[in-house]
């Protein structure tokens, strides 16, 4: 089984995608508030960008740890959140990485929570990554995955994006059971985004999500909340898992 996989060190589309999806403040906060509960103690996010995501935890106050497998994401959240005190280290962190457990020994054992949102999906061993993503909490500590749902809308942003899969929660819960995390929720998130990322990748094939499709789903949130919450997350263009580690 192959232990490591190949990166663009330079990740043009995916800083685009980041870059627009930091205007999305409503659709990050509905991410952030979604994850928050099942958040406590010493938190490590995997895979953090650009911080869309961190932003929120180190403005509540939260311990958190940031990590990222690129360098350049990890200088742009050191000179973004440098100055938090409640920011606990940025690392390069490859979670794949064949050397594991001796490169990371001192992160072994450490976090209450990890979190990884839409970094799953980019590695091909996913079940050698949620197995060393448990290695790094403690007892009882939580792991929360979020991924891409649904592999026929699997279109050109995923490729762009370098993703190797779209997940059902079937599939997502199947990586956790194999590493005996008990699954305290599993759900869909975000129906609404179904219909825009079908028509913007898969019919107009677009490498990157269009600035002016975001800015107006952004200002929808509201509404596509109020929808996920009459659909039971039912359904959704991601699906998110959350694990307890226990004895």
């Amino acid at each position: 089984m192959k232990k490591s996989f190949d990166f663009k060190e330079l990740d043009a589309e995916g800083l685009e995608t980041l870059d627009v999806i930091s205007a999305a403040v409503k659709l990050n906060q509905w991410m952030y508030e979604t994850i928050r509960p099942y958040c406590s103690g010493r938190i490590l996010e995997i895979g953090s960008g650009i911080g869309n995501i961190s932003a929120h935890f180190l403005n509540q106050g939260d311990d958190i740890t940031l990590s990222d497998i690129r360098q350049n994401y990890c200088d742009i959240l050191k000179e973004r959140f440098g100055t938090y005190k409640n920011l606990k280290g940025v690392i390069h962190l490859d979670l794949v990485a064949e050397d594991f457990d001796v490169r990371y020994k001192d992160l072994l054992h450490s976090f209450n929570t990890v979190f990884a949102l839409n970094v799953v999906e980019h590695i091909e061993d996913d079940q050698l990554a949620v197995k060393n993503a448990k290695k790094l909490l403690v007892e009882n500590g939580n792991l929360i995955i979020l991924v891409p749902a649904y592999q026929f809308l699997y279109n050109r942003f995923d490729k762009e994006l370098f993703h190797f899969r779209r997940y059902t929660r079937q599939r997502l819960n199947m990586l956790f059971k194999e590493e005996k995390l008990s699954i305290l929720r599993s759900f869909y998130f975000n129906a609404a985004g179904i219909t825009g990322w079908f028509i913007s990748g898969k019919i107009q094939k677009n490498k990157t999500i269009p600035k002016n499709q975001i800015t107006l789903y952004n200002k929808l949130v509201p509404l596509f909340r109020l929808l996920d919450s009459l659909l039971f997350n039912r359904i959704g263009l991601s699906v998110i898992s959350i694990g307890k580690k226990s004895a």
